[in-house]
């Protein structure tokens, strides 16, 4: 993992809807445990999505990788790290999940961009909010 300029980490207790007939969870369901985690990251620096939408920018995800090297089993508990690494450009985060007995069960990445809403033009530089937000102005 690179340097995290910020760092948040969650805790979830998988529940019984999110798993499969083996008691595993399915895997499209680790996306929304990412969602979770990067909402937290978000909001430890005062920009989710409500207030990215206030700022006039939009930040969709362009690209996500999941590596699966474990799994997540119903009633486990299980922890997701999401790391801030890259906000020149883009916001890379880059998250690891673990278990109870801090075993790694997955490995992912995800690359929002900035739109301004107004215009629906793709900013190939993070506004200025960005840099606020996070103290560097």
């Amino acid at each position: 993992m690179n340097k995290a300029i910020r760092t948040a980490q969650v805790c979830i207790d998988v529940p019984f809807f999110d798993v499969d007939a083996m008691n595993v969870v399915w895997h499209g369901n680790y996306v929304k445990y990412l969602e979770v985690a990067r909402c937290e990251l978000l909001r430890q620096f005062d920009y989710d999505y409500l207030d990215m939408q206030a700022s006039g920018f939009i930040w969709p995800i362009v690209d996500m990788r999941i590596k699966y090297t474990g799994s997540a089993i119903f009633a486990h508990k299980i922890w997701v790290e999401a790391n801030l690494v890259e906000i020149e450009n883009r916001l890379k985060i880059e998250y690891r999940i673990t278990n109870a007995e801090g075993k790694t069960l997955t490995k992912a990445n995800t690359i929002q961009v900035a739109v301004n809403i107004q215009s629906g033009e793709m900013q190939y530089v993070s506004p200025p909010i960005l840099f606020e937000k996070l103290g560097l102005a």
